[in-house]
């Protein structure tokens, strides 16, 4: 299959809600440890705390929220995700302009903005699922990294600039307006979804909760891949509050510089994800998720030496490139392997359960991180960070799946199964 094939009228709406959502996120990349820096003038401790706490008590509300997504339609679930997103965060601004803008608020934001997120991108998921045959995942995966990696080399450095044009909060409402487009988007896909029919009792069970984790456990195809995940994402982002600390505060980075370093290594981004198919048609799965897994593990230890100008930039510049480059090849490989072995009734459940693990990985990392940080300061608890990624390349699978972890694959040649999905 060819990448430039057409996947249909209603992947294409969903692409073109995915383009504008991505691209409202990183417009509004790091605005909440901007808001927390230059306008609470919060330290270290504070903006770890904040996002550790948004991602930690969001991934516990949003625990029964992977199997209440599983029985209904997911279009309308990822619609109103979608709102929820977008008022939550228009209550920023609005509370800025009357001058009562906390972090108390700030954190109450980042706990409804992170349910939302597991909430949407569990419902995404079995979407696209049941939207597309199985052939075309990878494909479809590709098209939305190669998309994540777009928005994100433009997004930064507009969003810097947005900022010191317009205020501290320019973003933010750049970020609400984009789910709203998301949410019409999504809508206008259009189509018809019946609502699964449960069986068994009509209430949610505790087993319901669990049945995400006992099946990503239970597999060997997906159990090593999700502990790396949860290491590999915990300790990059247990580092970013603390790289924005470092660059703004304490090496006189400028918004604009800040959104830089992050926006132009992500053309490395836009080369993974188109890479990332040709690597599996020539050497597989397995060895394309290990190769990359290891390789992007390498970079982030170089951040810890970063120094204040120019070398300054070009370090991280090439920190970032080799990191997000690798992310780009391994990330839609991981996403197709994980839904190419999970039932097409445990979809929203697996990726909920899986959201909810990375995201109460990286929240208590963080945490932990914010810490360190306090008593070491910032660089050095970035460079311990760097070290420990070394070693998750041991988490990662060491041979391919055996053919009975298999989920039964469909034919190559597309029926009227392969289009409407498992309704």
């Amino acid at each position: 299959m060819r990448n430039g094939r057409a996947l249909g009228r209603g992947f294409a709406w969903l692409w073109a809600a995915y383009a504008v959502s991505a691209c409202g996120t990183w417009l509004g990349f790091g605005a909440f440890p901007l808001l927390a820096v230059l306008v609470l003038h919060s330290g270290p401790a504070q903006v770890a705390a904040l996002s550790a706490a948004g991602r930690a008590v969001g991934a516990l509300v949003a625990v029964p929220l992977g199997p209440w997504v599983e029985f209904r339609r997911k279009r309308p679930v990822m619609i109103a995700m979608d709102l929820i997103r977008c008022a939550a965060l228009m209550s920023v601004p609005a509370a800025f302009a009357l001058g009562r803008l906390d972090f108390a608020q700030l954190l109450v934001v980042s706990v409804v903005v992170a349910a939302a997120d597991i909430a949407f991108n569990a419902a995404g998921g079995a979407y696209l699922k049941a939207l597309l045959p199985r052939r075309d995942l990878l494909v479809a995966n590709g098209r939305l990294e190669s998309t994540t990696w777009t928005v994100t080399m433009i997004g930064p450095p507009l969003g810097g600039a947005a900022i010191g044009l317009f205020g501290p909060v320019t973003t933010v409402i750049a970020n609400a307006v984009s789910f709203l487009l998301s949410a019409l988007g999504i809508h206008a896909a259009g189509g018809t979804e019946p609502r699964r029919v449960r069986t068994g009792a009509p209430r949610m069970r505790a087993g319901d909760l669990l049945e995400g984790w006992r099946h990503i456990l239970g597999r060997s195809a997906l159990r090593p891949l999700f502990f790396n995940t949860i290491a590999v994402n915990g300790l990059i982002m247990a580092s970013e509050p603390l790289l924005a600390v470092l660059l703004l505060d304490r090496l006189g980075f400028t918004p604009w510089q800040y959104g830089l370093v992050f926006a132009a290594p992500c053309a490395g981004g836009l080369v993974g994800s188109r890479l990332a198919r040709r690597l599996v048609a020539r050497w597989g799965t397995h060895r394309v998720l290990r190769t990359a897994g290891l390789l992007r593990a390498c970079w982030p230890v170089g951040l810890a030496f970063v120094q204040p100008g120019t070398p300054g930039i070009v370090l991280v510049v090439a920190c970032q490139l080799g990191l997000v480059t690798c992310c780009a090849v391994f990330n839609p490989v991981l996403a197709t392997h994980r839904l190419d072995h999970t039932d097409p009734d445990r979809v929203a459940r697996t990726l909920a359960a899986w959201s909810v693990s990375t995201s109460t990985g990286i929240a208590v990392l963080t945490a932990l991180w914010g810490l360190l940080a306090a008593v070491t300061g910032p660089r050095i608890a970035i460079g311990a960070a760097g070290v420990l990624l070394l070693a998750t390349p041991l988490l990662l699978p060491r041979r391919a799946n055996p053919p009975h972890d298999r989920v039964s694959e469909r034919l190559e040649v597309p029926t009227a199964t392969d289009r409407t999905g498992d309704r």
